[in-house]
């Protein structure tokens, strides 16, 4: 049995799950004392469903998960959709693997099953941690539960903590998120309350001036995931500050918004919202036998439906990265290293891809209808064709 590597937040488990299917032993650190869902939806291309179905939860998360059928780009400046992406088992057959969405209860549970079922996982809640020391053997990690504090060795740190990540605090303090000036609003609907025609297996990408509208089948298909992303100024941490109807209701108006849009917005009964940050790329990920994942190496803005999926990548590769260490000290840091380095240039790509959405999702006036003519007259299969970069990446 290997000394343990430690790593924290939920998305983590599946880093743990990566380490333990390598001979690795793992303890996740979890300072919240019980794990509840934060967030309502998630998208999981190709690129990340194949990670999950090797890691053997296409059972458990075949059910609870859609398999999308196609994603519609919706113009509210034109009223309706001007492309639709087929996707499908077609799709998948030709990625190798389903694009899913899935609600974030689902997937946790389906991921806290399967490390349940696994021995070489211990997954400590309401333990949080707090420093690391090097030595000549490996690291002392630093931790408390309640008023008990521990030290125990490891053999790595994953720092997988999110945007506001402890571990990157303390590795690299210079690296701080940056807010976006963009807010992201959220809430779910009985999918019994909307028109057949909107409750589809699609994602809904509704373009409009200054501001953009996402919508897709969560639970099953019996709930509608929604997310609006608005500029704004407040930029407090956090995932989930309640949100006023009234605010988001009169930044969709019927003057450049169309009645289908409007009837989403104005049939959720709860919002939620969060201040978007980045952590911008070109920073450091590793330092000796200590690394940074997912959100806190590289939150990135969420206009590529890859925040997970690149976490989920990075989980793959630093788990290949570090097979055949075995409990060689010495081994450990050109590992990380060499594990930031595979991921570094592609990381950054798509952080870039997600920004430059984001100004061609909110075009208003002439540069909207010149976007939404290019989309049209590119072709749906054309446009699908534009994302096989990102889908078709294997580890």
């Amino acid at each position: 049995m290997k000394t343990s590597a430690y790593t924290r937040i939920l998305v983590v488990i599946l880093a743990a799950l990566a380490l333990a299917a390598r001979g690795f032993r793992v303890v996740v650190l979890e300072k919240a004392e019980r794990l509840e869902e934060s967030g309502a939806g998630l998208q999981l291309s190709p690129n990340a469903s194949r990670i999950l179905v090797e890691l053997g939860l296409r059972d458990r998360l075949s059910t609870r998960a859609v398999t999308l059928e196609a994603i519609s780009i919706m113009s509210a400046r034109r009223g309706g959709e001007i492309a639709r992406l087929p996707l499908g088992e077609a799709a998948a057959f030709r990625a190798g693997a389903p694009y899913w969405v899935v609600h974030r209860a689902d997937l946790q549970a389906a991921l806290q099953a399967h490390v349940n079922d696994n021995p070489d996982i211990e997954l400590r809640l309401g333990c949080q941690f707090e420093d690391v020391v090097t030595h000549a053997k490996g690291l002392t990690v630093g931790q408390r539960s309640g008023m008990t504090r521990q030290q125990e060795p490891a053999l790595a740190l994953v720092g997988a903590d999110g945007v506001w990540s402890a571990v990157r605090h303390q590795l690299f303090p210079e690296l701080q998120p940056q807010f976006s000036g963009l807010i992201a609003w959220r809430g779910t609907i009985e999918a019994t309350q909307l028109p057949r025609e909107y409750t589809s297996k699609r994602v809904q990408l509704w373009m409009g001036s200054n501001a953009h509208l996402v919508a897709y089948p969560i639970s099953g298909g019996c709930q509608i995931n929604v997310v609006a992303i608005l500029p704004g100024t407040w930029n407090r941490p956090g995932w989930s500050a309640p949100g006023d109807a009234m605010e988001i209701k009169d930044a969709f108006t019927p003057r450049h918004w169309p009645g289908p849009a409007r009837m989403m917005i104005g049939a959720v009964d709860g919002w939620r919202k969060w201040a978007l940050f980045t952590v911008p790329d070109g920073g450091d990920w590793s330092s000796g036998a200590m690394t940074l994942l997912g959100d806190a190496a590289h939150a990135m803005l969420p206009f590529a439906a890859q925040g997970a999926g690149m976490a989920i990548e990075d989980a793959a590769v630093l788990a290949q990265c570090l097979a055949g260490t075995d409990e060689n000290t010495a081994a450990i840091a050109p590992a990380l290293k060499r594990y930031a380095g595979l991921r570094r240039a592609r990381v950054a790509r798509v952080q870039r891809n997600a920004q430059r959405n984001g100004k061609i999702y909110h075009l208003g006036g002439m540069a909207a209808l010149a976007r939404d003519l290019f989309i049209r007259a590119i072709g749906p299969q054309r446009m699908l064709a534009r994302q096989d970069w990102i889908y078709d990446w294997r580890a």
